[in-house]
């Protein structure tokens, strides 16, 4: 998955107006204009499509971590790359998910998972029971994670 399929799946989910998406922006360090951020949602296919660095990506994350839960302290884990693992830990930590409340969104996106398979994920890179995060579990969770809040706001 792109960063900016990533970022309009979110948008979606979370019900999220352009203002409010500057605003999460700004929260993680990164001001962004309107005419920026409409580059960024547009789809690959389309004239003037910009492509949505691993640094925006952990911003905007960044950012609704602050809005959801309030600044901390310490300074935000702050990645470079982004990997599908760590996009995952900042949404579950933004929303304070629990493992029952990630396998029901996984549920609702159409994907079976069990506690252990869950928390293989979150895992540090290196320990034996680590498992990379695939694509098509992060679709199937943005995509359960759609349907969930979807329903709660109808």
């Amino acid at each position: 998955m792109t960063n900016n399929d990533i970022l309009r799946r979110l948008r979606y989910a979370l019900n999220l107006d352009n203002a409010g998406v500057i605003r999460l922006f700004t929260l993680g360090g990164h001001g962004l204009s309107q005419e920026d951020l409409d580059l960024l949602l547009k789809k690959d296919d389309e004239p003037g499509f910009v492509d949505c660095p691993d640094v925006l990506l952990s911003a905007f994350l960044d950012g609704l971590i602050k809005s959801r839960r309030g600044a901390q302290d310490t300074a935000p884990e702050t990645a470079e790359t982004l990997n599908n693992n760590l996009i995952l830990r900042k949404i579950r930590i933004a929303l304070e998910l629990k493992d029952s409340d990630m396998i029901r969104i996984l549920e609702a996106g159409g994907m079976e998972i069990s506690k252990p398979e869950l928390s293989a994920l979150f895992r540090k890179q290196g320990h034996r029971n680590f498992v990379y995060c695939r694509d098509q579990l992060l679709r199937k969770f943005l995509s359960g994670l759609a349907k969930i809040s979807r329903e709660e706001l109808s």
